[in-house]
């Protein structure tokens, strides 16, 4: 199942057209909310299909029947890049529990790369539904590889997978090794550059959102 922000029209079309405004990006702070919002706007679409219960609550005048979740999802994210889209989740599902994974890139002297996973802090993830949130989900392979991870550690009950844009190459490869998933995206670009930027992309998220690493 993919869900594709682009194919829909809603205000949340607008705060992807800003984060990929090279002016507007010039605002760090502007580029790190918008992706904030993005990701309360991907947490409401997601709780669509979660599962509710029903139950009286009650008011100052009375009994009122009302929809709660017994069980909130757990969110999960890549660092550094993924913190504000994490935000955004965690402020719409505010009682659920984090997962933290740092990945990078080890380059080669040969202009190759692997994806390196170091440190993974999480919760107990068995028979949980798993949101796992980046921001641009390129070649696929850091994604990939942090939900493997997970997954052969836990027996996770649903996987959800957000990122604000896509490569077409990157959504065949989740598809391809997480069959599963549900990927909720904003965009699907179809071209990447020989460093596997999304073209046309908006640039290095987490560069944009917090500065350029060394």
């Amino acid at each position: 199942m993919i869900f594709n922000l682009d194919k829909t029209t809603s205000i949340a079309n607008v705060f992807l057209a800003e984060l990929r405004d090279e002016n507007i990006q010039k605002d760090a702070m502007r580029f790190r909310k918008n992706m904030e919002r993005l990701g309360e706007f991907f947490a409401y679409e997601i709780s669509k299909t979660l599962e509710f219960e029903r139950k009286e609550t009650q008011t100052p005048l009375g009994l009122a029947k009302t929809a709660f979740m017994p069980q909130q999802p757990v969110l999960a994210t890549i660092l550094r890049a993924g913190i504000p889209l994490h935000q955004g989740l965690l402020n719409i599902f505010d009682q659920s529990e984090s997962t933290f994974i740092t990945a990078y890139r080890k380059n080669h002297k040969n202009g190759n790369f692997v994806i390196q996973v170091e440190h993974i802090s999480t919760p107990d993830l068995t028979d949980k539904v798993v949101i796992m949130a980046d921001p641009m989900l390129a070649t696929g392979m850091s994604m990939v590889l942090c939900c493997k991870e997970l997954i052969n550690r836990y027996q996770i009950r649903e996987l959800h997978i957000v990122a604000a844009i896509a490569s077409t190459e990157g959504v065949n490869h989740v598809r391809a090794n997480l069959p599963k998933a549900k990927l909720w995206l904003g965009a699907i670009d179809e071209e990447m550059t020989s460093k596997s930027y999304i073209v046309p992309g908006l640039g290095d998220a987490g560069d944009l959102a917090y500065g350029i690493k060394q």
